[in-house]
Formats: C-alpha cells, sequence, structure tokens
C-alpha cells in the first residue's frame, strides 16, 4: 500500500510539472501578463521554478521516488529532505487557500494543474507521512536547518524581482506593496511555517511506529 501511494504521489506531481511546463514553454495562458504578452521562452521558464509551490512539489516527488526504492533510508541528508517536503507541501496548501486562491479564476489545463499542486499533491504527501512513516526522523534540529529554505527563498524572489520587476507571489511583491509590507508578509508567512513545523514534530514523535513499519514495509523507522 505505502509502495502504491508513494508511486501515486510521483505520478501526480509529474503530471502537473509537465503539462505546466509545455504551457509555460509554448506561452499559452501560464506566465502571461494580462495584456497578452510574455517573457522570453527562457524566462518564463525560470519563473516556473521561481515558484515556491513548484520547488515544494519537485522535493516531495523526489522524496516519494526514493521512499519507493528504499523505504528503509536514513540519515541528516534524507531527514531534512523528507520534512522539507512535508513542510512546503503544507504550507503551499494553506497559503495557496487563504491568501492566492481567492485572486485566480482558472480553467482547462492550467486548471487542472493548480488542482494537482495546490490540492491533490499536498494531500498525499502528508497523508502518506502520517499513513506510511517513515516516523521517529524529525527534531527541532531538523526543523531550524530546514526553516533556511523558506528565508533563503524571500531574499531569492527579491533579487528576482529587482532585477525582472516580477515577483512569484502578489504579497512578495516590494515595487508594489513596498519592502516594509513584505516583508512584514514574509514574518507572517514564517510565523505559520515555524507553526506547522513544531506541530508536525510533536506529531512525529507520536506515530504508531509499529504500524508504519508494517504498512512501509520498513524495518528501521
Amino acid at each position: 500500500m505505502a509502495a502504491v501511494w508513494h508511486a501515486c504521489t510521483v505520478l501526480v506531481i509529474a503530471s502537473a510539472i509537465v503539462i505546466q511546463l509545455v504551457l509555460v514553454v509554448r506561452g499559452v495562458n501560464v506566465l502571461v501578463e494580462d495584456d497578452g504578452g510574455s517573457a522570453a521562452g527562457p524566462e518564463r521558464v525560470l519563473r516556473f521554478f521561481s515558484y515556491f509551490t513548484v520547488q515544494s512539489n519537485i522535493v516531495s516527488m523526489v522524496t516519494a521516488s526514493l521512499l519507493l526504492r528504499d523505504p528503509d533510508r536514513d540519515g541528516i541528508g534524507w531527514r531534512l529532505a523528507r520534512f522539507a517536503a512535508i513542510l512546503g507541501m503544507a504550507v503551499t496548501f494553506a497559503v495557496y487557500i487563504v491568501v492566492l486562491r481567492p485572486l485566480l479564476d482558472l480553467e482547462g489545463a492550467p486548471w487542472l494543474t493548480d488542482l494537482l499542486f495546490h490540492y491533490v499533491a499536498p494531500v498525499m504527501t502528508v497523508g502518506g507521512w502520517l499513513l506510511f512513516g517513515p516516523s521517529a526522523r524529525a527534531d527541532f534540529r531538523v526543523l531550524g536547518l530546514v526553516i533556511v529554505w523558506p528565508l533563503v527563498y524571500f531574499v531569492y524572489t527579491q533579487l528576482l524581482g529587482a532585477a525582472s520587476a516580477w515577483y512569484p507571489y502578489p504579497f512578495l511583491d516590494s515595487g508594489d506593496l513596498g519592502l516594509g509590507r513584505v516583508a512584514l508578509n514574509a514574518v507572517g508567512v514564517t510565523v505559520l511555517v515555524l507553526a506547522l513545523g513544531t506541530t508536525f514534530v510533536a506529531a512525529d514523535r507520536r506515530l504508531p511506529r509499529g504500524k508504519l513499519r508494517r504498512a512501509g514495509g520498513s524495518s528501521n523507522v
């Protein structure tokens, strides 16, 4: 069951990435300005991979693929990657529902990839962890290291925006909102990340290890 779940997670995310990337390369319906214009092809691809949503989905897809190959894997690098996938996808889901969803009106292929990226994949990633583990792999040291990712991401978006006048998300647009407001928004997201991360660390310590070991086929959780 664990293998099937992880395989489906990989399939969902890979499908969303391929569909969306094809649209990005073609310059159709994605990363297109209101007036119909768009950046050059290479810049559109860079922008696509500059979304935290896409980065979180990629990390989730990679870690699910690795679990398919070896459900017993461990090590600090693995713990960081897996916890980053779980936390990143949860943040993606929460921020999208609260902040971004009301701003969008999608249909067709963009609607489908939106559904896969922001709903299906996060639920499958966090659900797969709760159902099949591996558990007892997260602590506050791991959380402290993983939190560096969104902090670096914030700096990256500001540098990217300063260079291109394009920001991945409206609440990070310092050109429009001002750096002070964007910094406040970033603090709010950081508080959300810390709250979710702390909750996940506490939950990880309480997951039934024996049940997860049988479900995931692992003897080292």
